[in-house]
């Protein structure tokens, strides 16, 4: 198991990990949609931003140039804790208009305690030869950064690859020619059904540095076991709000259920502050309640599995039973198992 608690510092605190970073919406279309959660869920004083969302909001963006904080702006208090990425799931399929430079400025000027590197994630539409092309402009902007990086804040180098070997190679390259605090792995979401890939990408990662790894957008119930078994110490997702928005309830241990399918219920399985004292019939109705008990649920599911590891059981049986419900899933930590049980 490769399952590890680490504790950093960070300039607006310590950070314990592993650890759960929600997506904010702040300076999207849809503007900011997250409900308060921080101080609420204890696990939890923390946000993950889109830089390049916050950068071309202009108005939101005066704002923050003539003083008001960004936690003033997303109404959390001072010391919560930050991670700022470049807002690389944009340029998936439209051109990059940032440079390292740019975004690093923005990044400083919300005081963000992590910063992600510029990236341009890959596409599974894309021919092989334009995602190697991908894979080497995400380093050079990589590296670009970390000559401009002054220590402010931890630096994670993005970092895309198609295969297992790619991603080590990708590592072993900004380890030899940049300064990097961690890296942060990108381009999980389009292929996050093919769970055998994700698992000896991310797997391929761990194994190529022992500094932090971070997953973009994977963290939902399902994936969280599989990240924190397979050593990861921090991953981000919005799966919280876009599964409420689809009136999806979700349930530590099982995944997500649709309200519908629970309707004769009167009292939710769920015995959160949010769902504990509210009958179906309010959550349904209440959009951001819905939103706040899936966070709960996150948070739920993230402190079960440290039960499990802090208090001596067998991880590797608990995920037996955590898995055996769905094929898929269980194949997938099968052949996860199998590969770490060759490196321990």
């Amino acid at each position: 198991m490769l399952y590890r608690r680490r504790t950093i510092d960070l300039p607006h605190g310590k950070l314990n990990t592993p650890v759960f970073f929600p997506v904010r919406n702040i300076g999207k279309r849809s503007s900011d949609n997250t409900p308060s959660y921080v101080g609420s869920i204890p696990d939890l004083p923390v946000a993950m931003i889109n830089t390049r969302a916050i950068r071309n909001r202009t108005p939101m963006w005066d704002r923050l140039l003539n003083g008001v904080t960004l936690r003033e702006e997303m109404g959390v208090p001072e010391d919560t804790i930050v991670f700022a990425d470049s807002g690389g799931f944009d340029f998936s399929s439209g051109e990059v208009d940032t440079t390292p430079k740019k975004t690093l400025e923005a990044q400083r000027q919300l005081d963000a305690d992590i910063y992600g590197t510029v990236d341009v994630p890959l596409s599974r539409e894309k021919r092989a030869a334009e995602n190697q092309r991908r894979v080497n402009q995400s380093i050079e902007y990589a590296l670009e950064a970390s000559d401009q990086h002054s220590g402010e804040a931890l630096l994670f180098a993005s970092v895309h690859g198609y295969d297992p070997e790619t991603v080590r190679n990708c590592i072993a390259h900004l380890e030899k020619f940049g300064d990097f605090d961690g890296y942060a792995l990108g381009s999980m979401v389009p292929i996050r059904s093919d769970y055998k890939k994700v698992t000896k990408l991310i797997l391929s990662a761990r194994t190529a540095t022992d500094k932090h790894l971070h997953v973009y957008g994977l963290g939902g119930l399902v994936y969280q076991p599989l990240l924190l078994y397979l050593g990861v110490d921090s991953f981000d997702s919005s799966a919280f709000i876009r599964g409420a928005g689809n009136r999806n309830y979700l349930i530590p241990g099982f995944g997500g259920e649709e309200l519908q399918d629970i309707e004769q219920l009167e009292r939710l399985p769920c015995p959160c502050p949010v769902c504990g004292t509210r009958t179906l019939d309010d959550i349904r109705e209440d959009r951001s309640a819905l939103v706040q008990h899936n966070l709960w649920a996150l948070a739920t599911e993230l402190r079960r599995f440290q039960y499990v590891a802090e208090s001596g059981r067998n991880i590797e049986d608990y995920l037996d039973l955590r898995f055996q419900g769905n094929e898929v899933t269980s194949r997938a930590y099968q052949t996860a198992k199998q590969q770490v049980r060759r490196l321990t």
